[in-house]
């Protein structure tokens, strides 16, 4: 990607920003980010801007609501550093992340499918563990273990309500019965999908009480709405990187 600029128009910092809703200090925030390429000066020391400048400002914008802030930051300083590859593999990651979410939510939809309703008599006399809880808690250590999490994880999820274990009367041990394990499973999958604790208790609640998974078709809907957004942006984003490039020469 060449080093040339465009000298033949040149903008102040003030005709950067008001284009974007942006103050001038933020442009100069950016340019000192490596954002955009360094600025022009005056015999009087003032900033100078040109085209070239303005399309890379355009493709910054353009490239956070798909790759996000700290990613389109790293992206636009390769490009302005003739990183080429850099840029490339970073654009890469955000979209294999992409792909991995995506395939995320095909799990939880996966899952939901196969969820049973919650009842008394899950979480009653009669109810079979997955596994029984041995010293140490070994219970909670394998179901942490299967889910790539902390036990402490799972002990924070039952201090807000997403999971709900049994003690052992006899030991005290922690007991997850599989409608236990289940709600574990649905609260890792949420967060993967970026829910909040908060946001995923009322859900798991609510699939307990109405025993069924309607309450979560809005929480899927939104999260696909999100992913298609993200994809979206990140054609606009990669449309203006492109421009840029080709306006730099």
């Amino acid at each position: 990607m060449g080093q040339n600029l465009q000298t033949e128009a040149r903008l102040r910092p003030v005709d950067l920003a008001r284009g974007h809703g942006l103050s001038t200090q933020a442009v100069r925030n950016y340019e000192e980010a490596g954002i955009l390429p360094a600025a022009g000066r005056t015999p009087h020391g003032y900033r100078t801007y040109t085209p070239v400048h303005a399309g890379a400002l355009r493709a910054f914008l353009a490239l956070v609501p798909g790759h996000g802030h700290q990613t389109a930051t790293s992206i636009m300083r390769a490009v302005n550093q003739g990183a080429d590859d850099e840029a490339f593999r970073l654009i890469d990651e955000s979209h294999a992340q992409l792909l991995d979410d995506r395939r995320t939510l095909q799990a939880v939809e996966s899952a939901l499918r196969d969820l049973e309703p919650t009842t008394a008599a899950e979480h009653g006399q009669g109810s079979e563990p997955v596994a029984v809880s041995g010293p140490g808690g070994t219970f909670i250590g394998s179901l942490a273990e299967e889910l790539g999490i902390r036990p402490a994880t799972l002990r924070k999820w039952e201090r807000v309500g997403l999971v709900a274990p049994h003690r052992d009367p006899q030991t005290g041990y922690r007991r997850y019965d599989e409608a236990d394990v289940r709600d574990a499973r649905l609260a890792h999958q949420l967060r993967r999908g970026g829910y909040l604790l908060e946001q995923i208790a009322p859900l798991i609640a609510q699939v307990r009480a109405a025993g069924g998974l309607e309450p979560l078709e809005a929480a899927l809907c939104d999260w696909r709405g999100r992913l298609s957004a993200r994809g979206r942006a990140m054609l606009t984003g990669a449309a203006e990187l492109e421009a840029y490039v080709r306006k730099r020469g």
